[in-house]
This record gives structure tokens, C-alpha cells and sequence, in this order.
């Protein structure tokens, strides 16, 4: 995974509450087993048509906003558990995703595919969809290390939570397997010393 430590960019609002994982990922498109290609079909039956044209009303295929967060709204990553939502996230180029809730099974899955949940008061987030309605070009900055994310030049600021383990994960870019390797010498060192007969 890519490391994350420290994050600026402008932003992808999306100010829908209740967004379900079959809507970042419709349930026809998981019969792949690579996370390759996720992103092709991220929000698939919001951003075409069923001609496969895309639609010009959704954030997606609007010019004005680009960027590698998603500002998204309450409840985001709610339904099922497909780890396939998080996948196509970060295929589609997202690093990080604002919301004031996230499903727990929806987080689990982002942290463990490198993409960061940042969880925020509902006050925080509407003061962030309307300084994206004044200025399109708003950027959002992440310091993963110090858990704080910020709008530069305004003075909206605040810290969130993440747990250590996979806070330290992200910042080194680990996935699990990544953290056991990183720790083989002190794993074998403690084989040693204790089992041993």
C-alpha cells in the first residue's frame, strides 16, 4: 500500500446522506477477484445511464471538481459488507474520505486498503460543503501523524480519532501481512526464546 502521512488537495464534494456500498459499488460488478478495475464502475448507475453514457449532473463527470478526497455525507459506507466499495475507491484515485459516520464494516475495509476514513462533526462537515459551494477550488489538508484535518486559509480545523495499529499501518503503507514481515526478526527472536524446548 502507499504510505499516507500527509495529504493536501482539493476535494470531491458529495452531499448525499445514506450512501450504501451497492451504490459505490453495484453488487454485478464483483465477480472480479483483482482490485484492479474497481474504479471503472465506482458509482456506476449514479455517474451513466443504462446506455452507458455519463451523466452531467453527477459530481463525478463535473470538470469543476477534482481532487483525491471525497467529501461525502452522514452514514457513508452503510449495507453490506463488500470490501469491494473501499477497492473501488481507491482504484478510482481517493486516498481519504470526510464523512460525519461511517458503516464500522466499511471503515475496517477502507483502513485495511489504504484509504483513510476521517470521521468529523456533522457541524464540521456542513461548514466544509459550504465552503466548497463559495470556492470550487477548496482544498482539505490531512496530517495523519498529528490526526488533524483542516481548509487552509479559513480556520476550519479538527482533530479525529484512528486506531493506533492502523494509524501506524497507513503512515508506514503496511497491510497486515506488510506489519508481520516488518516484525519477522522480533517474531523469530520470541519463537526462539519461548519455544524452545
Amino acid at each position: 500500500m502507499e504510505k499516507f502521512v500527509k495529504l493536501t488537495t482539493q476535494v470531491v464534494p458529495l452531499a448525499v446522506e445514506d450512501v450504501d456500498t451497492d451504490q459505490i459499488i453495484p453488487a454485478r460488478f464483483l465477480k472480479a477477484t483483482s482490485r484492479d478495475g474497481f474504479g471503472e464502475n465506482l458509482f456506476r448507475d449514479w455517474r451513466f445511464d443504462q446506455e452507458g453514457n455519463p451523466k452531467i449532473d453527477f459530481v463525478l463527470n463535473n470538470n469543476t471538481y477534482s481532487g483525491s478526497v471525497l467529501i461525502a455525507g452522514n452514514n457513508f459506507g452503510c449495507g453490506s459488507s463488500r470490501e469491494h466499495a473501499a477497492w473501488a475507491l481507491v482504484d478510482y484515485g481517493f486516498r481519504a474520505v470526510v464523512s460525519s459516520f461511517f458503516a464500522d464494516i466499511f471503515k475496517g475495509n477502507a483502513l485495511n486498503n489504504g484509504l483513510l476514513p476521517v470521521q468529523v462533526t456533522p457541524e464540521f462537515l456542513e461548514a466544509v460543503f459550504d465552503q466548497i459551494e463559495k470556492d470550487h477550488n477548496t482544498e482539505i489538508a490531512i496530517d495523519l501523524e498529528e490526526q488533524i484535518i483542516k481548509v487552509p486559509g479559513t480556520g476550519l480545523s479538527q482533530t479525529f480519532e484512528i486506531n493506533p495499529y492502523k494509524k501506524m499501518c497507513l503512515l508506514n503503507g503496511y497491510d497486515d501481512i506488510d506489519f508481520l514481515i516488518s516484525n519477522k526478526e522480533k517474531i523469530e527472536a520470541f519463537e526462539k526464546e519461548h519455544l524452545e524446548f
